[in-house]
């Protein structure tokens, strides 16, 4: 991680008449690296997502509370992840923002997916952690599933510290025990349309079409998505590498974070390192 620490502006911005509460970091130097636009998981507030800030210092990265989770506003009638995929890019819009590197973890994954496929000519490179293609998935061990939809995971600490293992394969440790103090309830109808809004969906009708460099990260022991979903979406997309976290369960990007940061890093440099070499 890096020593500086690195706290977001946080607004809320309207989309559509839809209010999001968004979080942008500006990069703490001028790099020349695309922005970083990332989806969270299913009903995680943006305060969960503070340490990408000491994660990537050098780039831009913006990320928001979708509606009915942290305080965005849940909206009126359940949405789609064509809508979805839209408000984020006019978000981008609003912050003068065109291309940007795309990043999801769980079911943020399956949103940065389909934000690659409706707007393929502004992502540069895409990176899906701990996530599925979608209906299609392999499903986790049935007491994870059963645990993630027991809403007292979001209210109840003792609760969700009791259940941590069991949940998500993951041990508790001091990163972990931030992660859970930093949860906030998402609203209850907000929390049902997050989880209405990709039934019926997969990626693999159009994932073939996603043809920027890709990496898929996932963990060994992540029992809500297991690993040979990584395979699905490392066999579909293209142009994709998979690398897994070994030992990781599904919040590695919380418990792992230095080792992931790592190799999510590198893949972003990449082409810069290539440039500069040539």
């Amino acid at each position: 991680m890096a020593s500086k620490v690195r706290h977001p502006e946080v607004s809320m911005q309207t989309v559509e008449g839809i209010e999001l509460r968004t979080a942008f970091w500006p990069a703490l130097e001028e790099a020349g690296h695309r922005p970083l636009l990332f989806f969270n998981g299913i009903g995680a507030n943006l305060e969960l997502t503070y340490a990408l800030g000491e994660m990537f210092p050098d780039r831009d990265i913006i990320t928001f509370d979708v509606p009915g989770v942290g305080m965005s506003p849940v909206t009126q009638w359940p949405y789609r992840p064509w809508m979805l995929a839209r408000w984020a890019r006019k978000l981008l819009d609003q912050f003068e923002i065109d291309e940007v590197d795309v990043m999801g973890v769980s079911w943020g994954g399956a949103l940065a997916q389909q934000y690659a496929f409706q707007y393929r000519n502004r992502v540069g490179k895409l990176i899906l952690c701990a996530t599925t293609a979608g209906m299609t998935m392999i499903p986790g061990r049935p007491k994870s599933l059963s645990k993630m939809m027991d809403a007292r995971r979001y209210s109840d600490p003792e609760f969700m510290r009791d259940s941590f293992s069991t949940l998500y394969g993951d041990a508790v440790d001091g990163e972990a025990g931030r992660h859970i103090d930093s949860l906030l309830p998402p609203d209850p109808r907000g929390y049902v349309y997050q989880l209405l809004a990709f039934l019926g969906w997969s990626s693999l009708p159009f994932i073939r079409f996603l043809k920027m460099p890709s990496l898929v990260v996932m963990g060994d022991q992540d029992t809500i998505v297991p690993l040979a979903n990584g395979h699905i979406l490392k066999f579909g997309l293209p142009n994709s590498r998979l690398h897994v976290i070994e030992g990781g369960g599904h919040l590695f990007l919380v418990t792992r974070a230095q080792e992931t940061a790592d190799v999510i890093r590198g893949f972003l440099l990449e082409e810069v390192e290539a440039a500069e070499a040539a």
